[in-house]
């Protein structure tokens, strides 16, 4: 039965994914820190949604804006490398209250900011948004809520916005999980709990898949907004309950 434990978390990371375009990571790091070492349950996590994501960005290959994605991913992936060697130096709960609360806090701005969504952000916001979005994908597989805000605010369709969402998450999970595996952090011993959660995470994304054509952008912008918020809460009281 502990195949469960990967399975059904790996269809709800799916479904996540499916609906708001970015997250999977979020819900598998509930699970996974309490079967791995954090380092491998940040990997697997960046792992197991690859096939998922990969599903979307074909899907919805027309509408990719391949120049919204380059200069985010270089500086992305640069950031999510140095993060990867200082994951072992780091105070991981004092790590994850402080992405708890940042994550609260964008989720109320923007849930009660009615144009917030709709307009687009300075230059310098976006490189912090990236900044801080590869430096926790390193640590914990979590680099998603910041890129999809910054790539929902350039959007004008909900298929725009999840094809160029998709992309950079394909290219960040090839390049992250690449680097984990040539370091030795994930290994042959994973292979059969990733397997397992990419079955959960495709048929998670294909129930998505058949609900999302009833949404419109948005929709689809209130329920990230508010699944920021939910994920805030919960990285911010489980690290503070250890912490005190």
């Amino acid at each position: 039965m502990s195949w469960l434990f990967v399975l059904i978390p790996g269809m709800l990371a799916g479904l996540v994914q499916g609906l708001t375009g970015f997250g999977p990571a979020i819900v598998l790091m509930v699970f996974l820190p309490s079967i791995l070492p954090m380092a491998k349950a940040a990997g697997v996590a960046g792992m197991i949604p690859v096939i998922s994501v990969v599903m979307m960005a074909i899907h919805y290959r027309h509408y990719i804006k391949f120049k919204r994605i380059v200069w985010p991913f270089v500086l992305y992936a640069f950031v999510a490398s140095l993060s990867i060697h200082l994951g072992g130096l780091l105070d991981v709960h004092i790590s994850r209250a402080m992405l708890g609360g940042l994550l609260i806090v964008l989720s109320l701005y923007f849930l009660l900011s009615h144009t917030s969504g709709q307009k687009k952000f300075p230059l310098y916001v976006a490189i912090i948004f990236v900044l801080i979005s590869g430096f926790f994908s390193g640590l914990f597989g979590i680099g998603g809520p910041l890129m999809a805000l910054y790539f929902l605010s350039l959007s004008s369709t909900t298929e725009e916005y999840m094809a160029t969402v998709q992309m950079f998450f394909v290219l960040d999970m090839t390049y992250t999980s690449s680097f984990r595996v040539i370091n030795g952090i994930i290994g042959v011993n994973e292979i059969p709990i990733i397997l397992i959660g990419v079955i959960g995470a495709a048929l998670g994304t294909f129930i998505a898949s058949r609900i999302l054509n009833h949404m419109n952008l948005a929709l689809v912008s209130k329920g990230i907004y508010t699944f920021i918020g939910i994920s805030g809460i919960y990285y911010l009281t489980s690290s503070l309950l250890v912490l005190l």
